[in-house]
């Protein structure tokens, strides 16, 4: 047992030394900034969206069914806010290419939740995703220079 904990610790301390060798992405201060501004981004969009989401599925349950497709571009936004906000916050280079997606993707769901202009939930969705595209916008903009 004792040679197991030993190797496993090792395993550990290795892995350890190999990820903080590994070479960044990205090295000057803007671009820290960039993606940090990003990330922050993101994951407001990622929380705006569950929220919204949960709040679709009310209204499609209540006989809503127009909020029903709404709700699944919510929490398909969601999820890819969620991974571009963590690799913008591990600085990654993947971040760049799947930012210009998530701007993408938050454009398609920010429409979707500009139909219901009464609705403040739905406009803050939207709001929060069209931030998030501008940011992912940047990201892959600065990436360019």
């Amino acid at each position: 047992m004792t040679r197991n904990v030993t190797s496993f610790g090792a395993a550990i301390l290795a892995a350890f030394f190999l990820a903080s060798s590994a070479p960044r992405a990205v090295a000057d201060d803007d671009s820290h900034k960039v993606f940090g501004f990003c990330a922050k981004a993101c994951s407001a969009c990622q929380l705006e969206c569950a929220s919204c989401f949960d709040h679709c599925m009310t209204h499609a349950a209540n006989g809503h069914k127009d909020h029903a497709a709404t709700a699944r571009l919510c929490a398909d936004c969601e999820k890819c806010c969620a991974l571009v906000a963590s690799l913008c916050a591990g600085n990654s280079p993947l971040a760049v290419h799947l930012g210009e997606g998530c701007a993408k993707c938050c454009d398609d769901c920010a429409a979707a939740c500009e139909k219901f202009p009464d609705d403040k939930k739905m406009a803050g969705c939207a709001k929060s995703c069209r931030d998030c595209a501008k940011a992912c916008r940047e990201l892959a903009k600065h990436a360019k220079h």
